[in-house]
C-alpha cells in the first residue's frame, strides 16, 4: 500500500494534557501537508484550529474523554458546543460502567443522543477494548449498529493497551453494515498501518505515522 493512501486514513492525533498551540498548529500545518483524514485535538483547541485551517481539513475531537463516565447531558453538551466550535467529527467514550452492569439500553440511548447532535456530522464510538471481555466487545459492535453511529473505535489510548489487530478483525467480523472501524493506540509502524487496514480498519488514531513520514523519533500517541 502506497503512504499517500495509508495517510489517507489517518486521524492525526494529539491529546496529550500538556498539549500547546504552537503544537495543535503544527500538528494541524502536518495534516494539511500530509493529506489525512483528520485531526484529532482536546475540545478547547477546536475553535481555534477550525478557525486557523479554514475548511482545509477536517476538525474531530472528543467527548467523555477519556473515561466516558460523565452524564449523556454533559457529553451532549461538549458534542453540540464542539460542532458550533468547528468539529466536523466527534470521538465519543462510552460509559464502559454501564456495559459492565449490563446497561445496554442506556448505553444505546447515550450514542443516539450524541448521533442526533451531531446530525450529518461523524460520530464514532471509542469502547476501550482493553478493559473488556470478548463477549463485551461483541455486544459494543451490536450496539453501535443499532444506535447509529458511524464508527465503533477501539481506544483512547490512554488506558492500558491500544488497537490491536485481534479486536479490528472481531469488530469486521461483528459491525452491522454501514459502521466504519477506527484502529487507535499503539500503531508504531507503517507495517502495521497497513494491517490494520487490511483487516477492516477504514481510520487509524495515531501520532506517530506522520513522525515516521519526517523521519522523526516516532513516540507517543
Amino acid at each position: 500500500m502506497e503512504v499517500n493512501e495509508i495517510l489517507r486514513h489517518v486521524d492525526h492525533t494529539l491529546l496529550l494534557q500538556p498539549s500547546t498551540w504552537e503544537e495543535i498548529r503544527q500538528i494541524c500545518d502536518d495534516a494539511v501537508k500530509y493529506q489525512t483524514a483528520s485531526v484529532c485535538i482536546p475540545p478547547s483547541y477546536v475553535r481555534q484550529a477550525s478557525e486557523y485551517l479554514n475548511g482545509k481539513m477536517a476538525v474531530c475531537t472528543v467527548i467523555g474523554f477519556p473515561n466516558g463516565y460523565m452524564t449523556t447531558k454533559a457529553k451532549e453538551f461538549e458534542t453540540k458546543d464542539a460542532i458550533l466550535n468547528g468539529a466536523a467529527e466527534i470521538d465519543m467514550v462510552i460509559n464502559i460502567g454501564w456495559l459492565k452492569d449490563r446497561k445496554y439500553d442506556l448505553i444505546e440511548e447515550e450514542i443516539r443522543t450524541l448521533k442526533a447532535a451531531c446530525g450529518e456530522k461523524i460520530l464514532k464510538v471509542i469502547i476501550e477494548t482493553c478493559l473488556l471481555t470478548k463477549e463485551e466487545k461483541v455486544t459494543m459492535c451490536k450496539i453501535v449498529t443499532k444506535a447509529g453511529a458511524d464508527y465503533i473505535k477501539t481506544s483512547t489510548g490512554f488506558s492500558t493497551r491500544g488497537a490491536t489487530f485481534e479486536d479490528v478483525e472481531l469488530f469486521a467480523a461483528n459491525v452491522g453494515e454501514g459502521v466504519k472501524i477506527k484502529a487507535a493506540g499503539g500503531i508504531s509502524s507503517m507495517e502495521d498501518a497497513e494491517r490494520f487496514l487490511s483487516l477492516g480498519a477504514d481510520r487509524l488514531g495515531t501520532s506517530r505515522i506522520i513522525k515516521i513520514v519526517k523521519q522523526e523519533d516516532a513516540s507517543g500517541y
